[in-house]
């Protein structure tokens, strides 16, 4: 389990089928993008933006039951790495896609950065496919290859192992994450998000992006709270 413990959590969830892609991209391009009270965390002096879809299910609140139609959808999320204003490690999301439209709306009230979007994951053995379109167009598409299983370096510790998630509303909030430690295969991509990453007025990626599958973990999500 995680060094972070989540011990009342407000919302349950499972999240499957995930792929991060990780670019290196210039730290002044994303640092500019971050909030006030956000330090831009960097490693070996890069900074790295991800685009992670996954497969979320059994989206629910802590004390009650799964709404079937609002609980299971793809969603792909943009997002860099950061330190709060406490040095806590954490994620700072620069937009979620969701096809869910009242997901969207009650997450977008909280202060995250949701928008709607068509998405769908196609999964075949040792193949996931991922696609997203907004209707003004912006969207993703990926296609992964699973490998063997894969042990952390540093690196990968640094992108995947993050256990607060940062928002601001009225002031800079953290929400806490609990699970395991993410199970990873190694793994290889064709990605396409260039329209992505300008719609948060980040550049687009100029190399392969570094890639890793999970098949998965159970998540535990904390209250907000100030930063």
């Amino acid at each position: 389990m995680s060094s972070n413990r989540v011990p009342r959590p407000v919302s349950l969830q499972r999240l499957t089928d995930v792929t991060f892609l990780h670019w290196a991209l210039p730290a002044s391009a994303v640092e500019e993008r971050l909030p006030p009270g956000l330090e831009l965390d960097t490693f070996d002096g890069r900074a790295w933006v991800s685009v992670v879809p996954l497969v979320m299910s059994d989206v629910r609140p802590a004390r009650l039951p799964a709404v079937p139609h609002l609980s299971h959808f793809t969603e792909i999320n943009v997002r860099t790495y950061v330190r709060g204003p406490d040095g806590v490690p954490g994620v700072w999301f620069y937009s979620l896609e969701c096809p869910r439209l009242p997901v969207v709306a009650a997450l977008r009230w909280i202060g995250l950065p949701y928008t709607w979007a068509r998405t769908h994951t196609q999964t075949s053995g040792e193949h996931v496919a991922y696609r997203s379109r907004r209707p003004d167009g912006t969207g993703m598409h990926s296609a992964t290859r699973i490998g063997s299983p894969l042990e952390k370096d540093p690196l990968i510790h640094f992108l995947v192992e993050r256990y607060h998630a940062f928002f601001w509303r009225a002031g800079l909030r953290r929400v806490p994450v609990e699970h395991r430690p993410w199970p990873l295969r190694a793994a290889t991509a064709h990605a396409d998000v260039g329209t992505l990453l300008h719609a948060v007025h980040l550049p687009g990626p100029r190399s392969e992006p570094l890639v890793q599958f999970s098949p998965g973990v159970d998540a535990r999500i904390g209250a907000p709270r100030r930063a």
